[in-house]
C-alpha cells in the first residue's frame, strides 16, 4: 500500500484514492455497495464520500439513500474503524444552506442514517452566500466541539469564496475548512488549475477532487459518436462535451502512457491526478467489484515525468 496523505492539517490520514458514495442506492443496490465497500477497504483504502441529498436525483428516492446504505453496512461490517468518513450538507431539498440551524439539525440527520457517533470530514456541499460565512463557520465549530464531527472541508467553492472562508476563520478563531471538494480531471483543467490551485497549495487545503475520469470519457469507453449508447444515464452528455480534437489527443497520451506501464487509460489518468502537487485523494466510483479493483490499481502506476508531461501536452487548451 502507498504512503497515507493528511487531510489539510486535520490530522485525518487517508490513502490516495477515495470512493464515491454516490452509486449506492442508485446504479449500486445494496449488497452490491456492501460487496463494494468491503472490496476497497480490504484492499487497504480508507476514505469513503457521501453526501445527504444522494440519489435525491433517482425517481423512486427522496435522498439519504446512500448514507443510510452505507450506515447499514458499517453496522454489519463492523469496520466503522477502518473508515474516514465523509459527507456534506447545503444542497439537499430537504435541508438546503449552511445556516446555522440547517447545519444542526442536518448532522443529526446524517449520524442517524449513518449509525455513527462521529462523522470525520463534514463539508459544506456548496457556497451559501446568503448566510455570513462566521456564521456557518461558527455552527461547524460547535459540532467539533461536542465531537460530532471531526473536521470539515468545502465542496463547489468559487476560490474567492474560499479564501475569503480562510481568512474568516483566522480573524474570528474559527475551524477552517480542511478539505476542497472541486471538479478536476484531465481534461476539465482550468477551473481548478487557475485560481484553486495556488490557493488550496498556499494553505496546506486538501483536494478531493471528482469526476476524476470525466463522467468515464477517460477510462476510453467513448471514442465515437456511436458509443454514446454505452450509457443511457450520460453517454451523450459525455460524447457532446468530450468528444472533440483535444479529447482524443488526450485519449491517445492515455493510450500510450497505459502500454508502457501495462495499465489501463483509466488508471493512467487517476495516477496523473495522484500525481498532481496539492490532490489528495481523487473520488472514484464504481458499479462492480471488478471495476473497483481496476481503478484502485492507479494507487499503484509510477508515472514519469516524462509521462505526466505528455500528458500535460496532450491536455493542454491550445496543443
Amino acid at each position: 500500500m502507498t504512503a497515507s496523505r493528511e487531510l489539510g492539517r486535520s490530522g485525518l490520514a487517508v490513502q490516495p484514492i477515495a470512493f464515491g458514495g454516490n452509486v449506492f442506492g442508485w446504479s449500486a443496490d445494496e449488497k452490491t455497495s456492501f460487496a463494494l465497500l468491503d472490496a476497497f477497504v480490504d484492499a487497504g483504502f480508507n476514505l469513503v464520500d457521501t453526501a445527504d441529498a444522494y440519489s435525491a436525483w433517482v425517481p423512486g428516492n427522496s435522498g439519504g439513500e446512500s448514507e443510510t446504505i452505507l450506515g447499514r453496512w458499517l453496522k454489519h461490517s463492523g469496520k466503522r474503524d477502518k473508515v474516514v468518513l465523509a459527507t456534506k450538507v447545503a444542497k439537499w431539498a430537504e435541508r438546503p444552506g449552511l445556516s446555522a440551524d440547517n447545519i444542526a439539525a442536518a448532522v443529526e440527520d446524517s449520524l442517524r442514517r449513518l449509525q455513527t457517533d462521529v462523522i470525520d470530514l463534514y463539508q459544506a456541499h456548496e457556497d451559501d452566500e446568503s448566510t455570513p460565512l462566521e456564521t456557518t463557520l461558527a455552527a461547524f465549530g460547535r459540532l467539533i466541539e461536542q465531537g460530532k464531527v471531526r473536521a470539515i472541508g468545502a465542496s463547489n467553492y468559487s476560490a474567492r469564496r474560499l479564501r475569503d472562508a480562510l481568512k474568516v476563520s483566522e480573524d474570528y478563531k474559527l475551524p477552517r475548512y480542511e478539505t476542497l471538494q472541486p471538479e478536476y480531471n484531465l481534461y476539465d483543467r482550468a477551473g481548478y488549475e487557475a485560481a484553486l490551485e495556488p490557493l488550496v497549495r498556499e494553505h496546506n487545503v486538501g483536494v478531493i477532487s471528482y469526476y476524476s475520469l470525466a463522467s468515464g470519457f477517460l477510462s476510453g469507453k467513448y471514442r465515437s459518436a456511436g458509443d454514446a449508447a454505452k450509457s443511457s444515464a450520460r453517454g451523450k452528455s459525455v460524447v457532446d462535451k468530450y468528444l472533440n480534437p483535444r479529447g482524443l489527443r488526450i485519449l491517445t497520451a492515455l493510450d500510450d502512457i497505459a502500454g508502457k506501464h501495462g495499465a489501463t487509460a483509466s488508471q493512467v489518468a487517476l495516477a496523473w491526478l495522484i500525481a498532481r502537487p496539492g490532490i489528495t485523494a481523487p473520488i472514484v466510483s464504481a458499479t462492480s467489484v471488478t471495476q473497483l479493483k481496476d481503478v484502485l490499481a492507479a494507487a499503484q502506476v509510477a508515472l514519469s515525468a516524462g509521462d505526466v508531461a505528455q500528458l500535460d501536452a496532450a491536455s493542454a487548451d491550445q496543443a
